[in-house]
C-alpha cells in the first residue's frame, strides 16, 4: 500500500491534477508513495496567500517568531533517525548520511532562531545639523526557494530558515526525485504558529510549475541550488520583474596533494571528498591533483581503498556508498565512464554497474589515471562517484591546475607545510579552500559559496544570508528645534 501526499498551499493540503510515483533506488521494487503535482492555478493560489501572510509575520514579536524556528529546529534533530532513514530510503545516501542530513537541517533552524533577536541596526550623524539616520533590515517579500535532490533536507533548510527568520514568505518548489522528505518538513512546519499562506510546498516539474514561479512578478527573490544551464535559465526568467536572484550551482573541485603531504591522510580524504554521498555532491573531490614526488603510491593506496567500499542498497548496515539516485543519472555516470576512456584516460578500478541483492541504481566508484586538465572529464561536472587523478610537477602547477575551470566552489590541499597552505588559501579561486580537509564539508554558522560559473548573487549560510533575505531601508529623522 502506498499513500498520496498532497501539496501544501495556503494553509491547506490539497491534491492536484496528476501524481508521481517516488521509488527507492536501492530497491526498484519499494514505491515509497505518490506525489501530487501542482498546477499553475494552485502555484498563483500560493503566491497570492503569501503575500498577505507575509505582512502578517513580519509584524510577529521577535520572540514568537525564535519560538517557531527553534520548535522546527528541535523536532528535526529528534527525529533525525526516523526522518533520516526516510531520506536515504528515497535519496540512496547511506543511512548514516540521511540521518547526519537531517540533524544538521535542524540545527539551521536552531541557529537562525537565535539570529532573530540580533535584529541590530546601524545609527549615524547626518551630515545635516539636527538630523539623526538610522539604517536597517527588513524583510525582502515573498522568496522562492528551489532546491535539489542530492540534499533534500539541507539545501532546503539553509534557504527556508533565514527565509523565515529574517520575515519572508516562502514558496517552496523541492526536486520531484525526492518529494517525501519535503513533505515531512512541510509537515512540521505547518504545525507551527505561523500565519496560514506563509509557507507553501509545490510539488511540480520545473518546465512548468518551476518556470511559472520564476517568472511570477509576485516572487520579490528566489534562491536556487542546481545545475548551471537552468540557472542560466532561471536568472534570465527573473531578470524581467528585477528578481532578486540567489544562485548555487556546479563545480568541478580540486583537491591537490602536496609530496609532503601525510600519504594515509590525503587517501582517506580523498577517498570520502570523492565518493562520500556517491560523489552526488556539489563539493564533492572529482579532480586529485597529484604531486609526482607522491603520486604512485598515492594511486596505489586511492586504488586499493576505493575497491574496498562497500557498495549496496542504502538502509544495510555498512554500506558506504548507496546507489546513484535514479536511472537517468546511472546513465550519464555511465557514459562518463566510456567519454573518460575515450579520451585516453586509464581506468583504474570501477566505473561499473553492479547487482546487489535488491534491483538498484549500483555503481562501483571508479578512479581514472592519465588523465589531464584538458580532458572533457575534468572539465565538466559529472556528479558521479568518478574521480580523475591529475599528475602534477611542482606546487606552482599544482595551483594553476586548481584554478584551471570554469567553476570555483572548494578546493583543499593536503601539505606539511605552512607557506604551501597559506599561499593556497589566499590564492585558489574558490569560495571555500580547505587545508588538509576533504572538499566536502561546510559549517552552518559562516558563509557558504563559490565563483565562477558556480555561485551567483549573494552567499547563503550564516549571518551573510541577510544580505540575500533583507533589504537595506535607511531613514533620516529631523530631531528638530527644542524649546
Amino acid at each position: 500500500m502506498t499513500d498520496t501526499k498532497l501539496n501544501y498551499i495556503a494553509g491547506d493540503w490539497v491534491s492536484g491534477p496528476a501524481t508521481i510515483a517516488n521509488i527507492n533506488p536501492s530497491d526498484l521494487s519499494d514505491t515509497i508513495g505518490h506525489f501530487a503535482q501542482a498546477s499553475g492555478e494552485q502555484l498563483d493560489q500560493a503566491l497570492a496567500a503569501a503575500r498577505q501572510a507575509q505582512a502578517e509575520w513580519a509584524a510577529y514579536g521577535l520572540e514568537r517568531k525564535q519560538n517557531v524556528l527553534m520548535a522546527i529546529g528541535t523536532e528535526m534533530m529528534a527525529r533525525a533517525e526516523e526522518l533520516g532513514t526516510l531520506l536515504s530510503r528515497e535519496e540512496g545516501k547511506p543511512l548514516a548520511e540521511g540521518k547526519g542530513e537531517v540533524y544538521r537541517a535542524g540545527q539551521f533552524f536552531t541557529y537562525y532562531a537565535a539570529e532573530v533577536l540580533r535584529q541590530i541596526g546601524d545609527t549615524a550623524d547626518s551630515v545635516r545639523d539636527g538630523v539623526e539616520v538610522d539604517v536597517r533590515r527588513e524583510p525582502v517579500g515573498v522568496v522562492a526557494i528551489i532546491s535539489p535532490w542530492n540534499f533534500p533536507t539541507a539545501t532546503a533548510s539553509w534557504k527556508i530558515a533565514p527565509a523565515l527568520a529574517f520575515g519572508n514568505a516562502v514558496i517552496w518548489k523541492p526536486a520531484n526525485l525526492t518529494p517525501a522528505s519535503a513533505v515531512a518538513l512541510t509537515e512540521i512546519i505547518s504545525r507551527q504558529d505561523i500565519p496560514k499562506g506563509l509557507f507553501n510546498l509545490v510539488m511540480g516539474p520545473g518546465g512548468s510549475v518551476g518556470q511559472r514561479l520564476v517568472e511570477s512578478p509576485a516572487v520579490n527573490a528566489i534562491s536556487f541550488t542546481g545545475s548551471v544551464p537552468v540557472g542560466k535559465g532561471i536568472a534570465a526568467a527573473a531578470i524581467g520583474n528585477l528578481t532578486k536572484v540567489q544562485m548555487e550551482m556546479g563545480s568541478k573541485n580540486a583537491l591537490a596533494v602536496m609530496d609532503d603531504a601525510d600519504l594515509d591522510l590525503a587517501v582517506n580524504l580523498a577517498l570520502g571528498g570523492a565518493f562520500g554521498g556517491t560523489g552526488q555532491k556539489c563539493t564533492a573531490s572529482s579532480r586529485l591533483v597529484v604531486h609526482a614526488g607522491i603520486h604512485d603510491a598515492f594511486v596505489e593506496k586511492l586504488v586499493a581503498g576505493a575497491q574496498a567500499m562497500k557498495v549496496g542498497h542504502a538502509l544495510t548496515p555498512g554500506t558506504q556508498i548507496g546507489p546513484v539516485a535514479s536511472e537517468q543519472q546511472l546513465t550519464e555516470n555511465l557514459a562518463y565512464v566510456d567519454l573518460g576512456k575515450s579520451e585516453g584516460a586509464e581506468l583504474a578500478c570501477g566505473g561499473e554497474r553492479v547487482n546487489r541483492e535488491t534491483e538498484g541504481y549500483f555503481m562501483t566508484p571508479g578512479v581514472f589515471v592519465n588523465t589531464t586538465n584538458a580532458m572533457r572529464i575534468n572539465r565538466e561536472e559529472m556528479f558521479a562517484p568518478l574521480a580523475s587523478v591529475i599528475e602534477v610537477g611542482s606546487y606552482d602547477e599544482a595551483l594553476h591546475v586548481v584554478n584551471d575551470t570554469r567553476f570555483g566552489l572548494t578546493s583543499g590541499i593536503v601539505t606539511r607545510s605552512l607557506a604551501r597552505a597559506t599561499h593556497f588559501r589566499r590564492n585558489a579561486r574558490t569560495g571555500c579552500v580547505m587545508v588538509n580537509l576533504p572538499t566536502a564539508g561546510t559549517d552552518y554558522h559562516v558563509p557558504f559559496g563559490g565563483r565562477g560559473d558556480s555561485s551567483y548573487g549573494s552567499r547563503e549560510q550564516g549571518t551573510y544570508a541577510a544580505e540575500f533575505y533583507t533589504t537595506v531601508k535607511t531613514a533620516y529623522v529631523s530631531s528638530g528645534t527644542p524649546d
